[in-house]
């Protein structure tokens, strides 16, 4: 048989595994990996995507079995070196979590990725606190700011600034929850995904738990260990003239958000995201309010006051150094674009930061 012949076999069985996975049939994908594998043995991706399946379906240690030899075929594979990581943070292993986070940061630092960097090294720190790791974390930090990343490179940035400037561990540090299907069945199927490209388990690094849920990357568990929250600004909260729907339960906000996310459409949404990080910022929840605004810059980078809001969140967290980056980014692009009303807005929370 023809070497291109082999190779369509190999395409087909990696993309059965794909759509079997996106379905939630484990066994029939892990049958369609195996032959892949058989296949092309040189290939890590059959291996990598077998893990992202195991991973999904919360049998990690099976998943990391299947990461590391798709690690042994190509030690520098990113999907592999991501979804070791957080196999082995599932599994309670912190210090080996943050040691693979610290390789995939390395990776992907050298593949020019800074923003991923840096949400890599940020996860590292928080699992395992090291004066060499945060150094690390620092330098990316600085090569990033010097870069034009866009929203993703600035969301990896505030994060990672907000572990730099707290405690760096924290309990709910490793991922929790069934990890994201990576798109509907439908775009598996008539082949709009790459073919030979491991299905990612986990989110980039403008990803978020928007809801204020524990998706191990929020508040949640944390709060049930008994963990407190910082507390709110001694200011007016976030927002304090926003007006929330009438007698609203912090379930029907989020409740309502969930579903404004789901459908995917912009303004709902961030509205959506905006009354219920109000509401989780009046109680105290930063953190929560932080992660839902985070949520709402992804469906409209653009938004002048969704940057604004960001701003008084980090205000009452005493963040100077951020604000005063936000506000020089916010005014240069409002200039660029000339948004006379961005920049009276601006120069008003200027003032208000004083």
């Amino acid at each position: 048989m023809s070497s291109e012949a082999l190779y369509e076999q190999y395409k087909d069985a990696l993309k059965r595994g794909h759509v079997a996975s996106l379905r939630g049939r484990l066994e029939e994908a892990l049958l369609a990996y195996a032959e892949a594998s058989r296949i092309a043995p040189e290939r890590a991706t059959p291996h990598a995507s077998a893990g992202t399946a195991l991973l999904r379906h919360r049998r990690p240690a099976e998943a990391l079995t299947s990461y590391e030899v798709a690690l042994s075929i190509a030690p520098r594979d990113e999907a592999a070196l991501l979804g070791r990581a957080q196999a082995l943070a599932d599994l309670g292993r912190r210090s080996d979590a943050a040691d693979a986070f610290d390789a995939l940061a390395e990776a992907q630092a050298a593949g020019g990725r800074l923003a991923d960097a840096v949400d890599a090294a940020r996860r590292g720190l928080e699992l395992a606190e090291g004066r060499e790791r945060r150094r690390t974390l620092e330098r990316l930090i600085a090569r990033l700011r010097s870069s034009d990343s866009g929203e993703p490179g600035r969301v990896a940035l505030e994060r990672a600034l907000q572990v730099l400037e707290g405690p760096a561990v924290r309990i709910d540090a490793a991922p929790a929850g069934p990890v994201p299907e990576p798109g509907p069945p439908d775009q598996a199927a008539s082949g709009a995904a790459p073919e030979d490209e491991a299905v990612s388990p986990a989110r980039g690094a403008s990803g978020s738990g928007a809801l204020g849920q524990d998706d191990g990357e929020g508040t949640g568990a944390a709060a049930d260990a008994g963990i407190p929250e910082p507390q709110a600004a001694s200011k007016p909260g976030f927002r304090a003239s926003r007006q929330l729907p009438a007698s609203a339960t912090e379930a029907e906000l989020a409740a309502r958000a969930a579903a404004a996310v789901d459908a995917g459409v912009a303004q709902p949404a961030v509205d959506a995201l905006l009354d219920l990080a109000t509401l989780h910022a009046r109680e105290g929840r930063i953190d929560a309010a932080l992660d839902a605004c985070y949520t709402a810059v992804s469906f409209d980078p653009g938004n002048v006051a969704l940057h604004l809001a960001l701003v008084e969140l980090y205000q009452g967290r005493g963040w100077d150094v951020l604000v005063d980056e936000k506000l020089a980014l916010l005014q240069r692009l409002a200039r660029l674009d000339g948004d006379a009303r961005a920049l009276a807005d601006i120069a008003g929370a200027r003032v208000d930061h004083g």
